[in-house]
């Protein structure tokens, strides 16, 4: 029989097709990250859940299972689809374009809210209307500043959108900024429930009691090990958390300590190293991981700019109690950091209802899945 040059070349052709479609299908193909360097506890495993999704920071689940993601530097807010139903992203869709910061998201019945510095966005009836989304302003009653003036947004037990307002600055005592604050979405309402906040990139409330936790990124410029990021639990409003005159609970600031006592503010629950960049933060309260995981609060560490030698880049994970103790800091997943060269940098956590962790990243483009697989090692 003789051989066609032509007919092997489309046989070859239809091959390659083959095996990008079957890369695509399980969101490698673009992705070529080395997610065996990512170092996770017996049992479990990372696979890659979504590619391509520019400048992935804070992720939302709609009531149809919708995932949306927003963005800092790109100005788009994304919403990804399994559409069917085989547990993998397959449609992706860019919901708003062009918009201020839009790093903050968050959801509540049926309706997407976006934080965009200044102004608080509402999606009304998102999940039906991701061809046509209607774009409502609810409230721009926040600072325009950009400088740490991308949001983390949450909704509380109260039924408030918690919406943190960051300094404008490394270091400065300017009035209306550093805090986390509360909007009523039926009233138009803002009230200021925590001061002295200089970055919170990251929150959530206790599955058992409803009490706020947050992490804080310290200041600048005091050297590579101080001040700590922070951990912070805040089961009251009205309370202050030390920003900008005192620092870790522990270490007056130089300029705007003067004077000051950290006696006077609220102790960290937990200090978490300076400059790991601690953002997205989730109590997990999934099924499939093993029972020693329940209610334990994963929080992801972007990891430094401003160090001599780097750290952060990796997920840790702490035991946290509903009345503000901190108790067994570990490491659950790193990698992406190797040695001073970072192939990824985190920003947020999700705990999908199936139990597994969602995870985005905004350097890779990427949103990864952690899964655990115990009974098959």
């Amino acid at each position: 029989m003789g051989y066609s040059f032509s007919s092997g070349v489309r046989t070859f052709t239809l091959n390659l097709v083959w095996v990008v479609l079957l890369l695509l299908q399980t969101g490698m193909a673009n992705a070529g990250l080395p997610l065996e360097k990512i170092q996770l506890p017996p049992g479990f495993e990372i696979e890659i859940y979504a590619t391509d999704v520019e400048n992935a920071r804070q992720m939302v689940r709609g009531d149809n299972g919708v995932l949306f993601v927003g963005s800092r530097r790109a100005g788009n807010v994304y919403a990804l689809s399994d559409t069917n139903g085989d547990g993998a992203i397959d449609q992706q869709l860019t919901i708003a374009k062009d918009l201020k910061m839009p790093s903050g998201l968050a959801f509540r019945q049926g309706d997407l809210y976006v934080g965009a510095v200044e102004s608080i966005l509402r999606f009304p009836k998102i999940e039906s209307r991701l061809d046509a989304p209607v774009k409502e302003v609810l409230s721009e009653g926040f600072p325009d500043k950009t400088h740490h003036g991308w949001k983390y947004l949450g909704f509380g037990p109260d039924g408030w959108l918690y919406v943190p307002v960051g300094a404008p600055c490394n270091i400065c005592d300017d009035a209306g900024f550093a805090e986390i604050r509360r909007l009523n979405i039926d009233t138009g309402e803002i009230q200021t429930y925590a001061n002295g906040v200089r970055n919170s990139v990251g929150m959530d409330w206790h599955p058992a009691n409803g009490s706020l936790w947050f992490t804080d990124n310290g200041r600048d410029h005091m050297g590579d090990d101080m001040p700590a990021d922070e951990l912070n639990f805040a089961p009251k409003s009205g309370l202050h958390f030390g920003y900008p005159y005192c620092h870790q609970g522990d270490t007056l600031d130089p300029e705007f300590g003067k004077g000051k006592s950290c006696a006077n503010y609220q102790v960290p629950a937990h200090n978490l190293g300076a400059h790991v960049a601690a953002l997205g933060m989730k109590f997990y309260t999934g099924k499939q991981f093993p029972d020693e995981y329940q209610q334990r609060l994963f929080i992801v560490e972007r990891g430094s700019w401003n160090r001599s030698s780097k750290v952060g880049y990796r997920i840790v994970m702490v035991k946290a109690s509903a009345t503000g103790v901190v108790t067994d800091f570990q490491v659950f997943a790193s990698g992406w950091l190797q040695g001073e060269e970072a192939w990824g940098r985190l920003n947020d956590v999700l705990v999908l209802p199936d139990g597994s962790l969602l995870v985005s990243d905004d350097k890779a483009n990427v949103i990864y899945r952690i899964f655990y697989n115990g009974a098959d090692q």
